[in-house]
């Protein structure tokens, strides 16, 4: 799905794309939040009944925090966000790197194995 499937999708089902506007957070960026709802909106059908759309806004926000602000979780846990965002394209992500990935880049910068 792309951003003008995204958009069109929208503009074909108001009510759903209404219901799934409720759910931006406060401080969420346009740019969080276009990724955020093309996740919701791309994997909705999964998570139909009781509980499972507080199921699938925590999995978007897991997935937003680590594209976003890096945050680390479980393996499994990343994987599963992963699958489900696949093909979703966010412009500008930023690039984290681990303390031991800093570490080793200074010390091959100083000639240190």
């Amino acid at each position: 799905m792309s951003a003008d499937d995204v958009n069109q999708f929208i503009k074909t089902n108001r009510r759903v794309a209404k219901q799934v506007e409720t759910f931006r957070g406060h401080s969420e960026s346009d740019k969080h939040w276009a990724a955020r709802r093309e996740f919701l909106l791309r994997n909705m059908s999964e998570f139909e009944g009781e509980g499972q759309m507080d199921r699938l806004l925590s999995l978007s926000i897991v997935w937003t925090n680590n594209k976003f602000l890096g945050c680390q979780y479980s393996a499994e846990l990343m994987e599963r966000v992963n699958e489900m965002a696949d093909g979703i394209e966010v412009e500008d992500a930023p690039v984290f790197k681990t303390r031991d990935e800093m570490v080793k880049q200074q010390r091959m910068s100083f000639g240190i194995a």
